[in-house]
């Protein structure tokens, strides 16, 4: 019996002291979650590969494992910071039951996740979400911003082909934290296969900007993260200059944005790898309120690079390829068409707001 006591006191500490490394603060952070399917048509949407007659042969036992597997990532990093993540924005899921399915997982259903998704147009049948802890933030309004053309960006595609096109939504949520009021922008800007342009995500990440913008004048001071797979790095033209997104604090305007990892991106570090080469597509960037003003700031999170990043990339062991092909790389569901019961093909990205 005093063996077991002490054990547990151990473990209590130890989760204790992972908390006091990063100090006091939440957590915001976002995961691709690389197709997390149910196993059931959803009317108008191309989810036929994940069907169990598809050709993914996706059973409910492949798909329990997924849920276990996302689930077992956001409770490692729970375990890693001493805490459930306050704000986590997701992609690359099919719809709400999906998500409901992942908060109730055993790993994690101590965080008490609720969820905000709207059903998008995308063709395939993929959305973004965000799960929120509701005893941290209180959730004011919520909404599906749709992706448009009215833009002065000059576009590859034809109108006839601009009216055809459909992607996904970005999620915008607005609440409070402590009494101060956050907004959190989930995007999942169009993919880089099929010979997708630059200017799609470009644009995409025009409209969160715009729409942020807009907020940040319309209530002064509100702190804003933007975050989500942007299928660009920090340096593309996406993120500079339609996002408005810059290495430093000192470079930043009133209506900029910093983005932590662009240094990261320029140091060598990856949250994925794309056509043989490591990619931070996983972004989150905050405006200047969440910097420099109230009672929250930004805080380093990289504790074991000795505070040098404001952005982590999280990253274990069980996470990674070990062998073959793609050995060093994000352990994937599938691999050349087969089913290999990996985690994501990205890694999560995640940020600190704390107390000065």
């Amino acid at each position: 019996m005093r063996k077991h006591i002490l054990i547990i006191l151990a473990l209590f500490l130890s989760v204790c002291a992972s908390a006091q490394k990063i100090g006091p603060g939440y957590i915001i952070g976002f995961y691709n979650l690389e197709n997390l399917f149910d196993t059931y048509h959803d009317e108008g949407k191309n989810d036929y590969q994940y069907l169990p007659d598809g050709s993914n042969n996706w059973t409910e036992a492949k798909y329990e494992k997924k849920l276990h597997n996302m689930a077992t990532v956001i409770r490692a990093m729970a375990d890693d910071n001493g805490r459930f993540h306050t704000i986590l924005g997701v992609s690359e899921i099919e719809n709400r039951h999906v998500l409901e399915d992942l908060v109730s997982q055993p790993e994690i259903a101590a965080a008490n996740f609720q969820i905000v998704h709207f059903d998008g147009p995308d063709r395939r049948g993929v959305d973004v979400g965000l799960l929120y802890r509701p005893d941290q933030f209180k959730v004011l309004e919520s909404r599906s911003i749709p992706y448009t053309f009215d833009s002065e960006i000059e576009f590859e595609m034809t109108k006839e082909e601009q009216e055809q096109f459909r992607t996904r939504d970005i999620l915008m949520v607005r609440g409070t934290i402590e009494g101060e009021m956050y907004a959190f922008f989930v995007c999942h800007l169009p993919s880089r296969l099929g010979s997708k342009g630059n200017d799609l995500r470009s644009r995409g990440a025009e409209i969160a900007y715009q729409t942020s913008v807009e907020l940040m004048r319309t209530y002064p001071g509100i702190k804003i993260a933007v975050m989500g797979d942007m299928n660009d790095n920090p340096d593309n033209d996406s993120m500079v200059i339609y996002m408005h997104g810059r290495e430093t604090l000192e470079e930043m305007g009133p209506e900029d944005f910093f983005d932590p990892f662009l240094s990261m991106f320029k140091a060598g570090y990856g949250s994925l790898a794309y056509q043989g080469e490591w990619c931070i597509f996983d972004i989150i960037l905050v405006n200047g309120a969440m910097v420099n003003s109230g009672k929250n700031r930004l805080l380093p999170l990289v504790r074991q690079r000795k505070k040098v990043f404001y952005g982590r990339i999280f990253q274990k062991d069980f996470m990674t390829q070990q062998d073959g092909q793609y050995k060093g790389t994000p352990f994937r569901t599938y691999s050349s068409g087969a089913f290999v019961g990996g985690y994501s093909d990205h890694y999560p990205t995640y940020i600190l707001i704390g107390k000065k």
